[in-house]
């Protein structure tokens, strides 16, 4: 039942949710866009850090039919609502290189198709800076050779998401792409790599995740044991007519919750 349950979670469930923060974001995206309000760096307007999930940018590949929100951050709780963005890096449209992940299977796999890409698609992102073009330049992989240094008032894209069967991902795959639009000032950074969480690197995990995952799995076994009482003392099938739906769904939220600790990009 466990088992039948997380299947439901990442093929049905996840995709629904994902769905739904897509909908929500680009609602949110629309109105900060109009009001000139959307976040152009690592600072909001208050001065502190723009907070995780804040939709920033609409991400368009129409070679793979991709429409994508792109919010701020890159944990795995961050990534269920669609792509993030990693938030040492640049803006996209600005100098420097803008780094987004997406998730390959789960939520959606909103960069499933990313593999697809060749050299010389376009990609496009609109941001409280304007729309930015990107043209692919290609795929890469563990120990292939890295992009070329960026010169002064140069930008690119890069997209990084699971490599590998899906839900079972032995690297990560980065797509990279060059902007051929204008370049946009960049915004004060106040965060580098080396700072940032472990848990918001590509597959990174979030081990604080993993007491409320194990608590969920608790509660399924203890309807399990309950189910099990139940069918030694009103019989079989009566147990299952009622305990069935209510183990599937403490399986599913189980299922679910252990999706914030696991890899970020599956």
């Amino acid at each position: 039942m466990l088992l039948l349950a997380f299947v439901v979670q990442a093929a049905l469930f996840s995709s629904l949710q994902h769905r739904r923060s897509q909908v929500i974001g680009y609602d949110q995206l629309r109105v900060a866009l109009a009001k000139a309000e959307a976040p152009v760096g690592q600072l909001s307007f208050d001065g502190g850090l723009v907070a995780d999930g804040t939709p920033i940018a609409l991400l368009e590949i129409p070679k793979i039919g991709l429409s994508e929100v792109i919010r701020e951050g890159t944990t795995a709780r961050t990534l269920r609502a669609g792509a993030g963005h990693r938030r040492d890096s640049a803006v996209p449209g600005q100098g420097g290189t803008a780094i987004v992940l997406g998730r390959q299977a789960t939520y959606g796999g909103p960069f499933a198709q990313v593999p697809l890409l060749e050299p010389g698609d376009i990609i496009t992102v609109t941001t409280g800076q304007g729309t930015h073009t990107y043209r692919v330049t290609g795929l890469r992989r563990a120990g292939d050779p890295l992009p070329q240094p960026l010169r002064a008032g140069q930008g690119r894209l890069e997209l990084q998401t699971g490599d590998g069967l899906a839900l079972f991902p032995t690297g990560v795959l980065h797509a990279d792409a060059e902007l051929i639009s204008e370049v946009h000032p960049d915004a004060a950074k106040v965060l580098a790599y080396p700072a940032l969480p472990a848990a918001e690197r590509a597959m990174g995990q979030d081990p604080s995740a993993w007491p409320l995952a194990l608590f969920a799995v608790a509660s399924f076994l203890a309807a399990g044991i309950g189910l099990w009482w139940l069918g030694r003392t009103w019989g079989r099938w009566h147990a299952w007519l009622i305990g069935v739906p209510i183990l599937l769904v403490l399986g599913v939220a189980a299922s679910d919750l252990a999706m914030n600790a696991l890899p970020n990009l599956l």
